[in-house]
């Protein structure tokens, strides 16, 4: 497992962790909890451990399909703003609260 640290890593933890947030908003704020499990195990991809993973059991991994990566934070953040009403949901979290 690698290591070091660097801006790319970095950029994909917080990419991990605000989809991950996107999904639990979804999962326990929104009308389809299916939809928010779903955003959350897609966030999976960004996190560095699990592509460790996919690369010891399956012999690849997401690092080298960097394209993949990007599309995948279009469709989730296209999913969350646009179908999802992100927004609407973060303001009924905040009444709940």
């Amino acid at each position: 497992m690698e290591k070091t640290l660097n801006p790319l890593s970095i950029i994909s933890w917080i990419f991990g962790l605000a989809f991950f947030a996107i999904g639990v908003v979804n999962t326990f704020w929104g009308n389809d909890p299916g939809f928010g499990v779903f955003i959350m195990l897609l966030s999976l991809v960004y996190f560095l451990p699990v592509n460790a993973m996919l690369k010891h059991r399956f012999g690849f991994s997401i690092p080298r399909m960097r394209i993949v990566k990007i599309l995948l934070g279009i469709f989730i953040l296209w999913a969350a703003l646009g179908v999802g009403e992100l927004f609407e949901k973060i303001e009924l979290m905040m009444h709940a609260l």
